[in-house]
């Protein structure tokens, strides 16, 4: 009853001979035990073959999204699969440089990137600046006059298409935050400014629609949208975004990146577009490759529900609260059990709100003491995570051939109070 669907775990998970969750050949339970909770556990295999996948399917400049997931390890281990990766901050810029990533396959992002965050990309040398308004060409104009060398640029171009995903995840349609709109000629005064520039070297298009998108037909219509205006140029680069959508709980299913790929090509030759094009997936390659670890302290029984509270919550995972996100949960001492007890899984915050999964399925005999999995956790858990109570960060490690690499440490109360000055 509500076993767990195997789909939902990173490709190594295994259930070995007494019902535990192995992954990368390394059982979870012991993971817990010698690293504690909450923890995120990587399979480094799954993360490397969704990057190779995606590689073969879009070929060279396919950049990995960082913010899905960013540490120094993630980031040598896209570059090392032949990635290029996307940065939207001086902060996730920074973290690529000091994992030794080339800057020349570095992208830069950003709706609103500062003075200090551009210079800093053009001294590096980024392969990509995304341009995302008239101001931000104001400043690449300053910096260039000032003796910084002209970047390769983009143009995000906002193809007025309402992708099928929650509202805040919506980056494609016209009224948006990010880039020039298609519709009200914003595009156009865009593009023929810096074609026209001597601060910048015009390379190509770029469109991103949102996030979570289930239905690749999202994608065929933005570039059917997008084509007049991208033939129309002849610029040599199109990159199509990201956004490619995954299964979070049972029922659910999403294309896979190559079948992404496929559509993507096929509505560019059908469109008439010959540039080369390629894409930024991040939650496709990082997400169904992590669990979050728990240990369930407190189970509440009332007359309307059952609460388990675990160690962790909205610090390590606020997709729940922020987007309404469900997540499947279970035991990884009896993976294949059967889950006909319905809970309500809360984190230890001082929130109501504060809820990881709102109506659980779990087997009868959990109990205070049990770790408890979320599966699908390894994208934008770790990277929106926060010290919300000042609770400390979870560790994260890498799991391979029976291998356990500690990657990110788990914060001490000395850091809480590094930064204090006063």
């Amino acid at each position: 009853m509500n076993p767990l669907p195997a789909a939902l775990l990173p490709d190594t998970a295994e259930v070995d001979g007494t019902g535990r969750l192995r992954i990368g050949g390394c059982d979870v339970i012991e993971l817990a035990a010698t690293h504690g909770t909450p923890l995120f556990v990587y399979d480094e295999a799954h993360l490397r073959n969704r990057c190779r996948e995606t590689v073969a399917a879009f070929g060279d400049g396919v950049a990995y999204a960082t913010k899905a997931f960013l540490c120094a390890a993630m980031a040598r281990l896209a570059a090392e699969e032949g990635m290029h990766l996307d940065v939207a901050t001086g902060g996730e810029l920074h973290v690529a440089l000091a994992a030794g990533v080339p800057p020349q396959r570095l992208v830069l992002h950003g709706n609103n990137k500062s003075l200090a965050e551009l210079g800093a990309a053009l001294d590096a040398g980024v392969g990509r600046i995304v341009v995302d308004s008239f101001d931000e060409m104001d400043r690449i104009d300053r910096l260039v006059a000032a003796g910084r060398p002209a970047p390769e640029v983009l143009i995000r171009v906002t193809p007025g298409v309402e992708a099928h995903t929650h509202e805040y995840l919506q980056t494609g349609v016209a009224d948006s935050k990010f880039g020039f709109g298609l519709a009200a000629g914003a595009a156009e005064a865009a593009v023929r400014r810096a074609a026209d520039s001597g601060t910048m070297h015009l390379m190509g298009l770029h469109a991103h629609i949102g996030s979570q998108v289930f239905t690749v037909d999202s994608f065929r219509f933005a570039i059917e949208v997008l084509a007049p205006f991208v033939v129309r140029h002849g610029l040599p680069e199109l990159s199509i975004g990201g956004g490619l959508g995954v299964a979070y709980v049972t029922g659910e299913s999403a294309p896979t990146i190559i079948e992404w790929a496929d559509v993507v090509r096929t509505a560019c030759r059908d469109a008439g577009i010959a540039a080369r094009v390629t894409a930024e997936p991040g939650r496709a390659i990082v997400a169904a490759a992590a669990v979050t670890l728990y240990t369930v302290g407190t189970i509440k029984e009332l007359p309307t529900r059952t609460y388990v509270a675990v160690d962790g919550g909205m610090s390590d995972n606020p997709r729940p609260v922020l987007y309404g996100s469900g997540y499947e949960a279970f035991l990884p001492r009896a993976v294949e059990a059967a889950r006909p007890r319905r809970v309500r899984i809360v984190g230890k915050h001082c929130e109501s709100g504060d809820v990881i999964v709102a109506n659980a399925a779990v087997p009868d005999d959990i109990a205070v003491g049990d770790v408890l999995a979320t599966p699908v956790t390894g994208a934008y858990g770790h990277s929106m995570g926060s010290n919300y109570n000042m609770v400390l960060r979870p560790a994260v490690v890498f799991v391979a051939d029976g291998n356990a690499r500690l990657v990110v440490r788990r914060e001490t109360l000395g850091d809480l109070t590094a930064r204090d000055i006063g």
